[in-house]
């Protein structure tokens, strides 16, 4: 018998995350090795669990990550992107209250690009009157 699965894609910086929620016991596997091992810090095991939180479903799915691209912090902003985008999949009726906390917009921030003539994006070389 097939298993019920819902999918969702999330995004940040230059992070991307495919997201799989299975029913289950609430475990959190990215890239095949469990969160715990795989984030350095606490606080983004707290924000990739941010949308379960907010519609209390935390030890009713199992959550199945890819992810690849930048750094840890925006991989576990672009996990909770895709985590939101699966539940309301799963339960249309959770729309509210994800959308009310943001989970559900995609943080368009990147990095600006670095300009010739500059030491950075914005940076201009020391000035000297003489």
């Amino acid at each position: 018998m097939a298993q019920v699965q819902y999918y969702g894609t999330g995004r940040r910086k230059r992070s991307t995350a495919r997201v799989r929620l299975v029913p289950g016991t609430g475990r959190v596997v990215i890239n095949d090795r469990d969160a715990q091992d795989y984030f350095p810090y606490e606080t983004q095991l707290l924000i990739l669990n941010q949308p379960l939180a907010t519609t209390e479903t935390q030890g009713t799915y199992d959550v199945l990550v890819n992810v690849h691209g930048g750094g840890f912090t925006g991989q576990a902003g672009a996990i909770r992107h895709g985590v939101a985008r699966a539940l309301l999949k799963a339960d249309p009726e959770y729309r509210g209250s994800l959308k009310r906390e943001g989970y559900l917009t995609r943080d368009a921030r990147e990095t600006e690009r670095k300009k010739y003539g500059l030491k950075g994006a914005r940076r201009a070389p020391q000035f000297s009157k003489r």
